[in-house]
């Protein structure tokens, strides 16, 4: 199939790859311009260019793909179909009507659950078991087009946001491979979505930091939730610690709360760790990072700085 492929970050990178070894004629790869990264602040290539320029296809980088220029440009590379994967603009209603099997777009979740910017970290967050990619065929709205075929896939008490991530990346892949089979085919019937939706919003600096009032398992959802990007955090004796694995305490082995602790107390060293009160309940603290340092295991934490039982994090 002749095919225009819009992507940028990572989680775009196995479509590509999948869409290429499937031997597709991708006549054009659009993805952001480069920006700059790091301390360094480098001028950086997107992980979908890299790709696109290792597999010697012809690369775009509009500035804004709603452009009149750049909508006469995809108009003259004819594609049959438009392939998105988390690209970052949104396309314009000229744009979508232009290729005749529509513009796909590869979402990381179960629509219409978790539409927006965000879908993977927020469905760790919340606690939730399964979550999973969805293909759509796009519209104007912000994932509200109809759905073409979805894969579920279950998310484990200890899965982190990075983890799901790179497994939906794959899994994406492999259903945009057999949305384009049914499209070519005639065999899919979109199905229009629901009206009833969640959103998973972009995370801001007040998502991040920990509150050890809340129960444990809502504190263990958001240090996995938040694995690898943008980390939670706590304070220690004024210094900013991230926490990055953790393990809620069973609950017959927890007996380890003295009377009246309170939340953010430290309780006792454990199995590689350190026991830390919640509001409810009793959470492990298995790998951390103090802010300027690398991340070390939580018994190289609570040894190396001599902590004592019923210090706080606050």
């Amino acid at each position: 199939m002749k095919l225009i492929f819009m992507g940028t970050p990572d989680f775009a990178v196995p479509t590509l790859r999948a869409l290429h070894e499937a031997g597709h004629h991708i006549v054009g790869v659009f993805t952001q311009p480069d920006r700059p990264k790091g301390r360094g602040k480098k001028i950086t290539a997107s992980p979908v260019k890299e790709l696109a320029e290792s597999l010697n296809l012809p690369v775009f980088q509009p500035l804004k793909v709603k452009a009149p220029e750049v909508i006469e440009t995809i108009r003259k590379l004819e594609p049959e179909c438009i392939v998105v994967v988390a690209y970052g603009q949104i396309l314009p209603l000229d744009i979508l009507k232009l290729p005749p099997l529509g513009c796909v777009n590869v979402h990381a979740s179960l629509l219409p659950s978790y539409r927006g910017p965000a879908p993977i970290h927020w469905a760790v967050l919340n606690g939730e078991t399964k979550t999973g990619v969805t293909t759509m065929l796009m519209d104007e709205g912000l994932d509200t087009g109809d759905i073409l075929l979805t894969a579920e896939y279950p998310i484990s008490l200890t899965a982190t946001t990075g983890e799901i991530h790179d497994a939906l990346a794959e899994l994406g892949a492999e259903l945009l491979l057999k949305t384009l089979r049914g499209l070519q085919d005639g065999t899919l019937n979109p199905i229009p979505q629901p009206k009833e939706f969640t959103y998973a919003p972009l995370l801001k600096r007040e998502h991040e930091k920990i509150d050890w009032s809340r129960p444990v398992q809502a504190i263990h959802n958001q240090i996995r939730g938040l694995n690898p990007w943008p980390g939670a955090y706590t304070t220690f004796r004024g210094e900013r610690v991230k926490i990055w694995q953790s393990l809620p305490l069973e609950r017959e082995k927890n007996n380890s709360r003295p009377e009246h602790a309170k939340p953010g107390e430290i309780l006792a060293e454990r199995g590689g760790g350190f026991l830390v009160q919640c509001g409810e309940g009793i959470l492990q603290i298995l790998r951390l990072q103090p802010e300027g340092k690398r991340q070390m295991t939580g018994a190289d934490f609570f040894n190396g700085r001599c902590i004592g039982i019923g210090e706080l994090f606050e």
